[in-house]
């Protein structure tokens, strides 16, 4: 059994989205793979594709999302969580639900319980300093490039400016030093008591909870997240103690004051985007997995 079906799309007009959206992500991934034919790394542009696990020929194929039928479309070319109806190609939501159950009901419980609460702008990007915190050049994670100040004066900012670091993907990576500086202890077990609507990494992980979902969100979806990761990437980097100006990505200096108004800005702006992804993300779920269903 299927959801509900919204009209059926014409094979013109679901082919024309299809490769609206082969031709969106083409240029966010040709970049990529050419960088990854010659061995060359990029610190900002590689990243969705190497901390997340969604492969580039993953994020480029189409999927309509549930309760879309396609007119005159090949099984074949769609996988087999589609089935063929009178009214066209449909994605079987019933199959897709009884494999991942679990993994849905998670992630809706998260993107709610976000949704639900206030914002919070006073981290002013000290996660990524705790990672580099009492770290040598030599040591820290991208030592292709180097620090905008020395160890002992990037360790100095962290000091100085404290961490308020709620999501736990990013603590992880915090070096042992930092994370008793940090006012909270973030764990998988209690993310979703923590993660609040502020956070650039809780808004760029909105890619990954987008493509967990596929294909009962539409793929339009999922590279609209992805767009917004990539543009919090750019943030979170040029916030970072690293200097890549070299790169294109003039820094912005948090351990400033006009820095960190800056930052607080840009943070706004994407908590702001980020909350219409993911009540969207919520209304293609409720789409999909009636109340009934949970």
């Amino acid at each position: 059994m299927t959801a509900a079906l919204a009209p059926a799309l014409d094979v013109a007009d679901w082919q024309a989205r299809r490769h609206a959206h082969e031709e969106r992500v083409d240029a966010w991934l040709t970049p990529h793979l050419g960088r990854r034919r010659t061995g060359v790394k990029h610190p900002v542009e590689d990243f969705l594709f190497t901390y997340y696990s969604y492969r580039p020929a993953q994020l480029r194929r189409w999927h309509p999302g549930a309760g879309v039928a396609l007119r005159d479309a090949d099984a074949a070319g769609f996988g087999p969580d589609y089935t063929a109806s009178a009214a066209g190609l449909t994605l079987d939501t019933d199959r897709v639900r009884a494999r991942r159950a679990e993994s849905i009901a998670w992630i809706r419980t998260l993107l709610a319980a976000t949704a639900g609460r206030p914002a919070q702008f006073g981290c002013f990007g000290m996660h990524e300093w705790a990672m580099v915190y009492r770290q040598t050049q030599e040591q820290v994670r991208h030592n292709s490039w180097p620090l905008r100040l020395s160890p002992a004066r990037t360790a100095a900012v962290v000091e100085e400016r404290g961490v308020r670091c709620s999501h736990f993907d990013a603590f992880r990576f915090f070096t042992a030093p930092a994370r008793p500086l940090n006012v909270l202890q973030p764990t998988r077990e209690s993310q979703h008591a923590l993660e609040q609507p502020g956070c650039l990494h809780a808004n760029m992980d909105l890619y990954k909870w987008a493509y967990k979902l596929s294909p009962l969100v539409c793929s339009e979806l999922v590279a609209d997240c992805f767009e917004l990761a990539r543009e919090i990437r750019t943030l979170d980097m040029r916030a970072s103690p690293y200097d890549l100006a070299g790169l294109g990505y003039p820094p912005v200096p948090v351990e400033t004051p006009e820095g960190r108004a800056e930052y607080a800005a840009a943070q706004r702006g994407f908590a702001e985007r980020a909350a219409g992804l993911r009540s969207r993300l919520l209304a293609a779920l409720d789409r999909a997995v009636p109340a009934g269903s949970r």
